[in-house]
């Protein structure tokens, strides 16, 4: 059946393209993080894993806003790890890294996350596609707080 939300189908492909690619870094940054939660020893153990379960907790859910809003736009969400392999600007952990090292890598992936989403936004901005553009919006808030609080961790 047609859609008609007044945005185009050009529109629409582009923004749930662009959505995909949020998608799949979102997943991955939820897949490091959980492997963190589990894998993470040291003196701040306890302060981690539970820190990190609540990250992957917010990301999981994330997850699922992100892939309605790509079938809200008429489009199929990516569901497999090699489409989110293909789409992700973040990549996999490698072995398992020092406490420290875990934190860097989840800065990193936070914000790769927030520049993702970032790419999105004119896309939605020229579609006057609200529902997107507060959906980013809502990713980044997460994303840039949870960069700072880990980079906290770190000085």
């Amino acid at each position: 059946m047609k859609i008609d939300i007044g945005i185009s189908d050009k529109d629409r492909k582009a923004i749930a393209q662009g959505l995909a690619r949020v998608l799949a870094d979102t997943y991955t940054l939820y897949l490091k993080t959980h492997n963190f939660h589990w894998n993470v020893t040291g003196p701040q153990f306890n302060t981690l894993h539970a820190m990190f379960m609540d990250q992957y907790t917010e990301l999981w859910g994330a997850v699922d806003l992100i892939a309605e809003r790509i079938r809200a736009l008429g489009h199929p969400a990516p569901g497999s790890y090699r489409d989110f392999s293909r789409l992700s600007s973040i990549a996999e952990a490698a072995g398992v890294p020092a406490a420290g090292d875990m934190l860097k890598q989840l800065v990193a992936g936070h914000e790769a996350v927030a520049k993702t989403a970032r790419k999105v936004f004119p896309l939605a901005e020229k579609a006057d596609d609200q529902p997107t553009a507060d959906l980013l919006t809502q990713r980044l808030q997460v994303h840039e707080k949870t960069a700072w609080m880990l980079r906290s961790m770190l000085e």
